[in-house]
């Protein structure tokens, strides 16, 4: 599908994208760049980098496809800055969490972009976690603006299905209104439920069964990756709270009013939601 590629940030998501790729054989070349040197290291010795830069334009340089992986804040910046070195008929895309404020502030770059959010990972991160098979079945958000040539979008909607993504392909907007309920917002539940449990007896954690780890594995996320997230989804993020704390004060109320058929229909409910699942 591309003779070279240039991945920028090669975390966890963008290792394993170019992992995948290269055993999937969707690409010949992979150049990478990260701005830390102990990344530029453990790069060199992974099968699927072809070279590794310490200047991200120089990286970006004769490559048919551009993704970038850093976090949400520095995504923008990131392409201004390698502009220059980017071929005209170049594909420039994404992996960050959010979509409308990274996606309208690239329109007005020079560059062939269309936004992607992979629904894939996990609180692990890094390149020593990446995997050729993180991709396989997950959902894939491609989210084109208005003005987007069809050939590019189904250009990117076929790169994340050829690595066995299901690509649903929405608004900016849409999209995160989508992921502040069913990724945002719990990631913000098991984090609050930590903070809470974490003021409580230290002596109780060591009782907890798997539920309680399970409930909460995902608050062991970087806080500093989901500060950005949070912000620049906020607004979606606070509907989706309120939305949530309705819901609570709901099942409170059937508790403390003792209506035991409509406590019994909402956890009914949360269970065939999480069948469902």
């Amino acid at each position: 599908m591309f003779h070279q590629i240039s991945i920028l940030g090669p975390g966890l998501l963008g290792a394993s994208l170019a992992l995948t790729m290269k055993k999937r054989g969707l690409c010949q070349r992979v150049h990478s760049w990260s701005r830390r040197s102990e990344t530029r290291a453990q790069a060199m010795q992974a099968d699927w980098c072809d070279a590794i830069f310490d200047q991200a334009s120089a990286a970006c340089e004769g490559s048919d496809l551009v993704v970038v992986c850093t976090p949400v804040e520095t995504i923008v910046p990131l392409i201004k800055q390698v502009v220059p070195s980017i071929r005209p008929d170049a594909l420039v895309t994404d992996v960050g969490s959010t979509k409308n404020l990274i996606s309208r502030e690239a329109q007005g770059i020079a560059v062939n972009f269309i936004g992607s959010h992979p629904m894939a990972g996990s609180e692990l991160k890094g390149m020593g976690h990446a995997s050729h098979n993180l991709f396989d079945g997950a959902a894939c958000f491609v989210t084109p603006l208005d003005g987007d040539r069809d050939s590019e979008i189904v250009r990117l909607q076929n790169l994340w299905k050829a690595i066995g993504m299901r690509v649903v392909t929405t608004t900016p907007e849409k999209h995160d209104e989508i992921v502040a309920h069913i990724s945002h917002l719990p990631h913000l539940l098991a984090s609050c439920l930590c903070g809470y449990l974490g003021g409580m007896d230290a002596n109780w954690k060591s009782l907890a069964g798997g539920g309680l780890r399970d409930t909460t594995r995902i608050a062991a996320g970087d806080p500093t990756l989901w500060k950005q997230i949070l912000e620049q989804n906020r607004e979606e993020v606070i509907r989706a709270v309120d939305g949530f704390e309705s819901e609570l004060q709901a099942l409170k109320g059937a508790l403390l009013d003792k209506k035991t058929p409509e406590l019994i229909a909402r956890l009914e409910r949360g269970k065939q939601f999480r069948n469902s699942l």
